[in-house]
């Protein structure tokens, strides 16, 4: 029997969200989707890893659902009738993270994915209840970390820190073990047969150790992309899992298309690096830029869009039709239509020093993990941006100083003025205009940095161990490989920016002009950061992705 752990809250509203219980009436209607399962006292029904684990509503018996452990097992949750097992992993058709266990005889109404997928889908009623369940037990686990993967690394090392955001922006559970602080590391590290000189490490449901792993590595251990088809020919596949990519996959998926997004890394873009956006409608009090494109990963996965994480677009052939986009792990992928939702990365500063302290004191997001790192220390943020003012001001809660430099006068023309406001009036934050960073020192770690101010010409020293880099914007446009007509600055030109003489070097071949957000080739569209004239906030970015859809129908149509 496994000893209970308090993965679920006490308190009866949140539980009974966690684990509801279906009425007989709901039950009926999901039984009519499935089979019955006949259940054995002490049968398992689906293991730890397992890639094909099934939906079960509880009829009659009892289901303990465990996270496996090397010395013991942990109870998760014990289900009685009406009751059901599975989490967004069931969503993704992902391997599962706990094992089903049948404690009692009785019977289970089972649905595979596809069928699982259908209910949400179609009955809005039960769809609501499962959804919500599977995104707040999504949650407990990762609180919990209770997951397949453990991560052995160092505060040192700055692909620690990107293993981590990547699993993290992944809402992927994994346990953190951190050789600085470890009392008995050695232990670990020969369980694992990895050394000091391995790290970091990932260890894959204790079975395949991966030593110094890429994001792709780690998302194939742990089968991120083990259902996604990439010999299809898609109606739609979405280049970048930003709020604009994933706002097209879901209003594409739920309106029937068959669509594949392409995420270099996790969804959510620039957006899952803030730690709070305040001024998206239907959320007054805030929503963090990772909550917001969790939500929506879980969105379009209801509606059966396919992402494929960790192999960013190479190369897109413009030259034939379906249209072919060539991903870095040497696969070709074929749609009918292609939405670019690539964005933008911050400007870097020109400074030599700058790539060996990239994750060992310069950072390009702030969010829950970054702010750990600077608790009670001065920080700097570069940057006059909305992106650059919500660090700003979360980090004020922790750090001890925030130095927010900017190029510019001020904030007035390039931030919303409620973030004006609370820079302006938070004791911790000071504002350095007309500024900017010339030197970054350190042994290892960043250690000390020099700024410049412009118009004297006066430059400060400052014992400051972490910069949050947020400035400017440089389109992820490399890979089209000149098949689009971009703007002066490398962004995408769409719609009635494109002028006569534009499409007439670009060879548009139809007697139509290209649609709104549609680019110089047809069928090719181009929509939040990545294109030329975009406004840089998120609801924009969704709006665009959404509204593409209906462009890519007339497409399709044609």
């Amino acid at each position: 029997m496994a000893t209970a752990i308090p993965l679920a809250p006490t308190t009866r509203s949140t539980a009974e969200r966690l684990f509801p219980r279906l009425t007989p009436a709901q039950i009926a209607r999901v039984a009519r989707l499935g089979r019955v399962r006949p259940l054995r006292a002490d049968e398992i029904l689906y293991d730890t890893g397992d890639p094909h684990a099934p939906f079960l509503l509880v009829v009659a018996g009892r289901v303990q659902v465990e996270r496996r452990g090397a010395d013991r097992d942990e109870l998760i949750a014990d289900l009685g009738p009406g009751q059901f097992t599975g989490e967004v992993n069931l969503l993704a058709g992902r391997r599962t993270l706990v094992r089903a266990l049948a404690t009692e005889p009785g019977e289970a109404v089972e649905l595979d994915r596809d069928h699982l997928l259908g209910l949400v889908q179609t009955d809005a009623e039960i769809g609501e209840l499962l959804m919500r369940a599977f995104i707040l037990r999504r949650v407990e686990l990762i609180s919990r970390g209770v997951g397949d993967a453990i991560v052995i690394g160092s505060t040192h090392c700055a692909r620690t820190l990107g293993i981590k955001e990547f699993l993290t922006r992944n809402a992927h559970p994994f346990t953190y073990v951190d050789l600085d602080g470890e009392p008995d590391v050695q232990a670990l590290l020969d369980r694992f047969h990895v050394t000091t000189a391995d790290i970091p490490v990932v260890v894959c449901r204790c079975e395949f150790v991966l030593r110094h792993p890429t994001d792709a590595e780690i998302a194939d251990c742990l089968g991120l992309n083990a259902t996604v088809d990439v010999s299809n020919v898609h109606d739609v596949i979405v280049v970048g899992g930003g709020p604009a990519g994933l706002a097209a996959a879901v209003y594409a998926a739920s309106e029937g298309l068959d669509v594949l997004v392409v995420e270099s890394r996790s969804p959510g873009g620039q957006a899952a690096a803030s730690s709070k956006i305040e001024n998206y409608l239907g959320f007054p009090t805030g929503i963090s830029g990772q909550a917001l494109a969790g939500r929506a990963f879980a969105q379009a996965q209801k509606f059966g869009a396919q992402v494929l994480i960790a192999h960013g677009a190479v190369r897109l052939h413009c030259a034939e039709t379906p249209y072919r986009v060539d991903v870095d792990a040497g696969t070709s992928l074929r749609a009918r239509a292609i939405v670019v939702a690539t964005g933008a990365e911050y400007r870097k500063p020109l400074l030599p020093e700058l790539p060996r302290f990239e994750g060992l004191g310069v950072y390009y997001g702030a969010t829950f993990m970054e702010a750990q790192l600077c608790v009670d220390e001065e920080v700097v943020v570069v940057g006059g941006g909305n992106s650059a003012g919500q660090a700003a001001v979360y980090l004020a809660e922790t750090a001890r100083r925030v130095h927010v430099l900017v190029r510019s006068a001020g904030l007035a023309e390039t931030m919303s003025r409620y973030l004006v406001r609370r820079i302006e009036e938070h004791p911790s934050i000071t504002l350095h205009a007309h500024t900017e960073i010339v030197a970054l020192e350190g042994d290892g770690h960043l250690e000390r940095v020099r700024w410049r101010h412009n118009l004297t010409g006066d430059t400060e020293s400052h014992a400051i161990r972490h910069v949050f880099v947020m400035t400017g914007a440089v389109p992820a446009t490399s890979w089209l490989d000149g098949c689009l007509a971009l703007d002066p600055r490398g962004f995408v030109l769409t719609g009635p920016d494109l002028a006569t003489d534009t499409l007439a070097g670009a060879r548009w071949p139809l007697q139509r002009s290209p649609y709104l957000l549609e680019t110089s080739l047809p069928g090719v569209f181009a929509v939040g950061d990545v294109r030329a004239g975009n406004v840089k906030r998120v609801a924009s970015a969704v709006g665009e992705g959404s509204i593409s859809i209906s462009f890519v129908h007339r497409v399709l149509a044609e």
